[in-house]
């Protein structure tokens, strides 16, 4: 029983608002998961300064700014926000986070691109929100995840989202029955993993399928076509938000549509507080349809 947030907005009068409107949101879904969380934001200045990417990690050493910078020839800037930590470099994103693995093997890359910046840790998520100053955070889209651990430890490598292309990110609530069968073809076509995670599985499929041409709907029907199990996800990527669920619709999901924005959440406790929900349009999600909204 996992929780769900995410914020998608249209009006740029309320980025200097995404970050408290998230950590707000995810305020609601704490008891859907009180072990550990993660959150995702597109175009924070201070997260992802323009004309930089950025690579989020986890177990990083002390010095991997430094040896960075000397492998890619530039300055590569950290932010310590334990236990993640968030490089910035004036390189293209995969260039970052190709040395990055290369000068520091034992961190786990959880999160890279040129707009997004992925915050994991362990604990309140409301705690862990505020430790990583996401109130204060500014942007044009936001992914959270409060996670109760079914399928795997309760780590922060094992908490959402799972962002393992460049500016992608997936969030999951259920679990997928027959994760370990696609994993093994995706290992046999050369897909590396980081966790024993069933979220991890689906967010590399869906990775590979964008990186091979697929579309981001046409990704996830590929998905639905694959995956056995019960499931809600959201997926972002640097212009799209999409939800979809399985085809029985087991786990709750709900959707806020305005002109200003699209918020969608486990619960409508998590959308009540949001700006002009009063004249929202407020929908369930259809059983397997997938919905995409474009920046």
């Amino acid at each position: 029983m996992c929780g769900i947030v995410g914020l998608h907005l249209r009006d740029a009068a309320l980025a200097p608002r995404l970050g408290s409107l998230l950590t707000g949101m995810l305020g609601q879904m704490v008891d859907r998961g009180p072990d550990s969380a993660g959150v995702a934001l597109y175009g924070d200045p201070t997260f992802s300064p323009a004309g930089h990417a950025s690579v989020s990690l986890l177990g990083a050493a002390p010095d991997v700014a430094a040896t960075a910078g000397a492998a890619l020839g530039v300055t590569v800037t950290a932010i310590d926000l334990a236990p993640t930590t968030v490089l910035h470099a004036p390189v293209p994103a995969q260039l970052l986070a190709d040395t990055v693995r290369a000068v520091d093997p034992g961190a786990t890359i959880i999160g890279f691109g040129d707009d997004v910046t992925v915050l994991k840790g362990m604990g309140d998520p409301v705690a862990l929100a505020e430790r990583f100053g996401i109130p204060a955070a500014s942007g044009w889209q936001g992914v959270g995840h409060t996670r109760m651990a079914t399928e795997s430890a309760v780590t922060a490598a094992g908490s959402h989202p799972f962002a393992v292309g460049p500016d992608q990110c997936l969030v999951h609530n259920g679990s997928f029955s027959n994760h370990l069968s696609v994993k093994r073809e995706l290992e046999a076509e050369g897909v590396a993993f980081d966790s024993e995670n069933d979220t991890e599985v689906g967010a590399r499929f869906v990775a590979k399928h964008l990186a091979e041409g697929a579309d981001l709907e046409k990704a996830l029907r590929l998905l639905g076509e694959r995956f056995d199990g019960f499931y809600t996800l959201l997926v972002s990527t640097s212009d799209s938000f999409a939800v979809v669920r399985d085809p029985i619709a087991c786990k709750p999901a709900i959707v806020a549509e305005t002109d200003a924005y699209v918020a969608m959440a486990s619960e409508f406790r998590a959308l009540a507080g949001l700006p002009g929900i009063a004249d929202a349009h407020i929908f369930e999600p259809e059983p397997e349809r997938v919905y995409v909204w474009h920046r």
